[in-house]
């Protein structure tokens, strides 16, 4: 049966209220990410998924969006985002419990169709065009989410069946006995994995802005990194769409410089979290969950060194386990330096590589690249805004410059 051709005026209304969502997208995203991540707080701890399912948000919404904007009367096939099947794949790549799916897509239609609600109120005065607006609107979307919602769970299911066959199954589940601290004997788990347990490990998580399918890079990336660290080959697994888990075995703690060297000759979007080097299957396991606290850290701010270890960040990372209070530090502490702003960021960094140089001019200039003067003036400005010398409080302020270096929008307040 054709669906009927809308009303030209309903189809105009429809047109500019979805511009007006475009427009506050960000918002809403956010807005529905916050709602996924109350579902399943699991979810929450694992950056990854996070950005997957972010993506996700934000292609459904534009999608649908963009079908609307276009004001065509006759109704248009509904395409499901690339980016909806990716997170679909790796839920079930990841053992996560298929419903998840099911509420996360009601609880994000439910805050999309209350944005869309306000919108239209501000587009259309109250009256029976805004009721016929809504009816048609919310018809149209809820058709779009139960036609994604049945396409991604099929894709689940389907990815679900392939891990639950063969050697993938048998090392995604040994993997996560491992990490989820199971009593399972070293020996026979290494077996299972092709991997010598005993050694010293060192895990890795690699990964790429913005999500996508570059596994192939990935994990070519992995081997370039074990091959610098001496390692016979790396035991990987799939985490997402542009997520990879990895771990090294080696006699001895592989010299960073060489894992440097070997992540410069890799596709220059991979950024990889490093664990410290801890020997046996408990060492596998902490020193991926470093990894994972560095990737959790990082994972949302594209600046920073591409490859960062948890020896570096130890401190930063427990500092930021709650982003609020982490974002409450830094203002804090920083006062006006804590704008978002790109002259707050050039005081912020030479003050941190001051402090970092231990008040040294020339070095600090030379790291910078700039003239000792600059530095020194701001600095001095530096410390104007701060309204004491940074040495009245230099653990605390060395500590929210290098939250602020790290992590960026996320504890720094809007210009």
């Amino acid at each position: 049966m054709t669906a009927p051709t809308l009303p030209p005026e309903i189809v105009e209304l429809m047109g500019g209220v979805a511009e007006s969502m475009l427009a506050d997208i960000d918002e809403l995203v956010a807005a529905m990410d916050a709602a996924a991540i109350e579902l399943t707080p699991t979810v929450g701890a694992d950056a990854a998924l996070v950005a997957e399912m972010s993506a996700s948000n934000r292609a459904n919404v534009v999608r649908l969006m963009t079908v609307f904007a276009r004001r065509d009367a006759r109704p248009s096939p509904i395409d499901v985002p690339p980016e909806a099947l990716d997170v679909a794949r790796t839920v079930a790549r990841r053992g996560i419990d298929l419903d998840v799916i099911f509420q996360s897509y009601r609880r994000g239609q439910n805050i999309a169709w209350q944005s869309y609600m306000a919108h239209a109120t501000r587009v259309v005065p109250p009256g029976p065009q805004l009721v016929r607006l809504l009816e048609i609107s919310s018809q149209r979307m809820f058709e779009y989410v139960d036609h994604v919602i049945g396409r991604v769970i099929a894709a689940a299911q389907r990815e679900r069946e392939e891990v639950l066959g063969g050697a993938l199954a048998r090392r995604t589940e040994t993997v996560r006995l491992i990490l989820d601290g199971a009593p399972i004997d070293s020996r026979r788990a290494g077996e299972r994995l092709g991997y010598e347990l005993a050694r010293r490990h060192t895990a890795l998580i690699l990964w790429a802005p913005p999500p996508g399918e570059i596994q192939g890079a990935l994990e070519a990336a992995a081997g370039m990194l074990a091959r610098a660290a001496g390692a016979r080959l790396p035991l990987t697994l799939s985490a997402g769409s542009s997520t990879l888990w990895a771990w090294l075995g080696t006699d001895s703690e592989p010299a960073v410089e060489a894992l440097r060297g070997a992540l410069e000759r890799a596709q220059p979007n991979i950024r990889v979290a490093v664990g410290p080097t801890i020997r046996g299957i408990a060492g596998f396991r902490r020193s991926h969950e470093a990894a994972q606290a560095v990737h959790n850290l990082l994972a949302g701010h594209p600046g920073g060194e591409r490859l960062a270890l948890y020896r570096d960040l130890e401190v930063t990372a427990l500092a930021a386990q709650s982003p609020v209070r982490a974002a409450e530090f830094v203002a804090s502490t920083l006062g006006p330096l804590a704008e978002d702003t790109p002259s707050a960021a050039r005081l912020r960094e030479t003050l941190r590589v001051y402090l970092d140089e231990a008040e040294n001019g020339p070095r600090t200039a030379a790291r910078l690249h700039t003239h000792r003067n600059t530095v020194l003036q701001r600095v001095a400005r530096a410390t104007e805004l701060l309204g004491h010398p940074p040495g009245e409080r230099r653990l605390a302020i060395e500590l929210a410059l290098e939250l602020a270096h790290q992590i960026g929008p996320r504890v720094l307040a809007s210009g």
